[in-house]
């Protein structure tokens, strides 16, 4: 069975930049799509971002342009780049795992808190 565990997260000003991290064990990554999510406060959880089993990425729009994802395959984690941070960037950020095949493989991190605030 797969963990995630996420870091990086923490407490910033509007404008500057975090990386956070998920890191696997118990599996490789290879052939699952992984995708970052955020819940704020009183709100559902909403993706983020999503990078595919082969590279491909998505962005939620409201991220666009600001957040990049990526994935290293040989050291089995995920990153999420995000510069320019604003306000409304603030939620807890939880990383996912998704089998490309089997689809009941599904695993999701701990989540960690983001705060933008000034």
């Amino acid at each position: 069975q797969v963990q995630l565990v996420e870091s990086g997260g923490g407490l910033v000003q509007p404008g500057e930049s975090l990386r956070l991290s998920c890191a696997a064990s118990g599996g490789s990554l290879n052939g699952y799509h992984m995708g970052w999510y955020r819940q704020a406060p009183g709100k559902q959880r909403d993706l983020v971002a999503t990078v595919a089993a082969v590279g491909a990425t998505e962005y939620a729009d409201s991220v666009k342009g600001r957040f990049t994802i990526s994935r290293d395959n040989v050291k089995n984690t995920v990153y999420l780049q995000m510069s320019n941070l604003k306000l409304e960037d603030t939620a807890v950020y939880y990383c996912y795992a998704g089998h490309i095949v089997f689809k009941s493989l599904k695993y999701w991190g701990q989540g960690i808190q983001v705060t933008v605030s000034s």
